[in-house]
């Protein structure tokens, strides 16, 4: 394997980095650390006689516009990088920070480095910041500006209104020099407005920042060991679901049509991204609505609420929206059917979530929380002849079925719902998760923790006998995971934003070449339509949401 050649500008640099990764038994033969020189003269012929030795395979990711490779070859080059023709390459040392709340010893990894002429996108920064984040690290992902002299205070107003984070005097002709291999670079912050760099022998003074680089660098050998090629699969269906199309719509439409704020009870879908998106725009999520002020205008989430809930916001004139998804609404109305009917119903779910804590409300007294095959056991009907089930939508349809067995089998009359309970969405994306599986060496499902279906696609992956791990985003995924890995399956729970799977795939290709393949199990065509009280301030606007089964 062609190792890792790391370029730091600075005698006291380079021996932090070779410090940190002798430290992490990382051998002198798997990563070569090469002084380059100070300031973008000596950067530039270190990068001519990259260019001239390296062999670059122009088919590897990481785009960059402008002259590449092109800087004259200077007097002076230091030694060692005749030598060291890079298939990957990392610029490692200190850096100015420019935004404000950057401080000594923080580490910035960037997403792409520019002199103004030169601009080279780093599309793994993300997988190489979640690995220094979990090594302790503050880390922040953004663009860095590599500047021809040491930033003095005056000008670090204007270089941040280019929108850098952070300013260096070697990156970009460095890594314009890889060509297009993969590379990332990483900056320790050495200096801010309030303490100011004066030469660079002070740098030495930068304690802080010397120690946080030593502590980066063992990663950087992660990031190293996760390069290479790939196939990718892409479970289809994947992402959003109608139901919480429609969810994330009510909300935004109620920020439209009353203003900010609006408050949601509970998440209106267990995502962290679409929550902090909306969060933005001016909602403010709750967990209870004595949090809500009187008269205030609430969402209930996609996941249901209980009578109770609803009687309180009634009580307390709250301008309530419900947000239910239509197949959980029709769990609740299971639940009260067979309720009013004499039944015991068992609720097959897991406990606390919002979900089952909204169904189990419709009849706390007639209903009983199934979790497994062992809590059937526990179940004490009146009428061994009136027992009924139902499902939590979001279940794996596997999982279920044992435990559906098991009631079955201890009351034979045992009744359920007219169709179905595991929603179309659930149901299309396991199944389309067991397809990529079957293909895949790792899968990685895009969702947040408290995501019961994405959670599910997880347990889906890995009962196919797959690695499978949950991801809210690419800054989640662990650089060993994908150390050996030649076929990644990606999926998403139906509470994750589409965008998360393309940056996962982007970042992949920051790692090498990525070839990607839709594995397609079903289309999803379905539609719900807006609760009436948003249709109607819509009536003057045009039409909203379109029904749909």
């Amino acid at each position: 394997m062609t190792p890792l050649t790391v370029c730091a500008p600075l005698r006291v640099e380079a021996r932090a980095l070779r410090r940190g990764l002798r430290a992490a038994g990382v051998a002198d033969s798997q990563v070569r650390v090469v002084r380059t020189g100070y300031g973008p003269a000596r950067a530039a012929a270190s990068a001519a006689t990259i260019a001239a030795s390296a062999s670059r395979p122009p088919e590897l990711a990481g785009s960059q516009h402008g002259p590449v490779g092109s800087q004259p070859a200077l007097a002076g080059s230091p030694p060692g990088l005749a030598e060291a023709a890079p298939g990957m390459l990392a610029v490692g040392g200190v850096a100015a920070a420019l935004a404000a709340d950057l401080r000594v010893g923080d580490v910035v990894v960037a997403s792409e480095v520019s002199d103004g002429t030169i601009t080279v996108e780093c599309p793994s920064a993300p997988l190489l910041a979640g690995e220094l984040r979990r090594a302790g690290l503050r880390v922040r992902t953004g663009p860095v500006v590599t500047v021809a002299r040491l930033v003095r205070d005056g000008e670090r107003a204007a270089l941040a209104a280019t929108g850098a984070i952070a300013a260096d005097m070697e990156s970009a002709p460095l890594l314009a020099a890889a060509g297009g291999w993969p590379a990332v670079v990483v900056r320790a912050i050495s200096d801010t407005p309030d303490r100011p760099v004066v030469s660079p022998r002070t740098v030495t003074g930068g304690m802080a920042a010397l120690r946080s680089l030593r502590q980066a660098a063992p990663a950087l050998a992660r990031w190293a060991a996760a390069v290479g090629p790939r196939r990718v699969l892409l479970a289809s269906p994947r992402s959003f679901c109608a139901g919480v199309e429609r969810a994330i719509e009510i909300v935004e439409l109620a920020l439209e049509q009353h203003g900010a704020p609006v408050y949601v009870r509970k998440q209106i879908v267990h995502n962290a991204t679409v929550v902090a998106d909306l969060e933005r725009a001016g909602a403010i999520f709750v967990d209870e609505l004595s949090e809500v002020p009187d008269g205030a205008n609430v969402v209930f989430s996609a996941h249901g609420v209980s009578p109770e809930v609803r009687a309180e916001a009634a009580r307390r004139n709250l301008a309530a929206v419900d947000a239910t998804c239509p197949l959980v609404a029709k769990v609740h109305a299971e639940a009260r059917r067979f309720a009013s009917d004499g039944y015991l119903v068992a609720l097959i779910g897991h406990a606390g979530h919002e979900e089952v804590e909204g169904t189990l409300g419709e009849a706390p007294a007639s209903m009983a929380l199934v979790e497994s095959v062992a809590d059937v056991g526990k179940l004490r009907p009146d009428d061994t002849g009136k027992v009924a089930y139902l499902m939590q939508t979001t279940l794996a349809a596997d999982e279920a079925s044992s435990i559906l067995d098991a009631i079955k089998e201890r009351f034979p009359a045992a009744t359920g719902p007219g169709s179905d309970d595991i929603c179309y969405a659930t149901t299309n994306r396991q199944s389309a998760v067991r397809a990529i599986a079957a293909e895949s060496d790792l899968v990685l499902v895009a969702g947040s923790a408290n995501s019961s279906n994405s959670q599910r696609l997880v347990e889906t992956a890995q009962r196919a006998g797959t690695r499978a791990y949950l991801v809210d985003g690419p800054e989640d995924i662990q650089l060993g995971w994908l150390a050996g890995i030649s076929t990644v399956g990606i999926a998403a729970g139906a509470s994750a934003p589409p965008a998360i799977v393309g940056q996962i795939v982007a970042a992949l290709g920051g790692l090498g070449e990525v070839q990607t393949k839709d594995v397609v199990v079903a289309t999803e065509l379905v539609q719900f339509g807006l609760p009436k009280e948003l249709r109607q301030r819509q009536a003057g606007q045009g039409p909203g949401g379109q029904p749909g089964g």
